[in-house]
């Protein structure tokens, strides 16, 4: 199960990706998450892990509740304080009010997720109207399972082969050594054809580069630049 699999890696996702450690959280996401939540008054963060986001959002001002089905998250979410409240659940049955809450972020969560629809219809069930929906994904496109940088030297070419995009696909992914986690592959327009079922509109969309502290890291991935690794749908929910 994937929960299984986050709990008993959750200290390899501390040590690697929060505190400064990922330039990809420091130089995109972070700043990504100041500007899609600035303004924000009450926002609960599905699938806070140890609560980086939670944490930028309540430096911004606004009250945070942080939600994650990991238990080793959310203690270590609450030793590192920085003004949030954090809870224990799914995405799927948040421990939260109807239609109390502003803005819910959800990042490289929903991929993880399946099936997704019901945390969708939980999301929607505790944003209040006229509130924000913020969602981070891999980009489904181009992170397709199967896609990266090809450097043809028979042919002489160099491109980004993406993988097959139209079927759902699950995989569990050695994402580092002996640290397997389930990922979830859709096309794009089942995300954004279930939540405009649902009453969120998306707004805004963005597709960042990867950022050059990631390709200082990854310098194989320097040559594919320009393909982005992250996207970003911010919606509002209509009534």
């Amino acid at each position: 199960m994937a929960h299984e699999e986050w709990e008993q890696n959750a200290g390899w996702w501390q040590e690697y990706f929060t505190d400064g450690a990922d330039p990809e959280y420091e130089e995109q996401i972070l700043p990504l998450v100041d500007v899609h939540l600035a303004g924000t008054r009450r926002v609960l963060d599905v699938g806070c892990g140890e609560g980086q986001l939670a944490r930028r959002i309540a430096g911004l001002g606004a009250a945070v509740v942080g939600i994650d089905a990991t238990s080793a998250q959310i203690v270590e979410a609450r030793a590192r304080a920085g003004g949030p409240s954090y809870a224990r659940g799914g995405a799927t049955a948040l421990p939260i009010r109807s239609e109390s809450v502003d803005a819910v972020v959800a990042c490289l969560v929903l991929e993880h997720i399946e099936p997704f629809e019901p945390a969708i219809d939980e999301i929607v069930r505790v944003l209040a109207p006229g509130g924000h929906f913020v969602l981070f994904l891999n980009h489904p496109l181009l992170q397709t399972p199967g896609s990266g940088f090809v450097d043809d030297h028979i042919l002489g070419e160099q491109y980004w082969r993406v993988g097959p995009y139209l079927p759902d696909d699950e995989t569990l992914e050695e994402v580092a050594p002996g640290v397997r986690l389930p990922f979830m592959h859709r096309p794009l327009g089942r995300y954004i054809n279930v939540m405009a079922d649902r009453g969120l509109l998306a707004e805004h969309m963005d597709e960042p580069p990867p950022t050059p502290g990631f390709v200082a890291r990854a310098p194989e991935y320097g040559a594919a630049a320009t393909i982005p690794r992250l996207l970003v749908v911010r919606t509002r929910k209509l009534t």
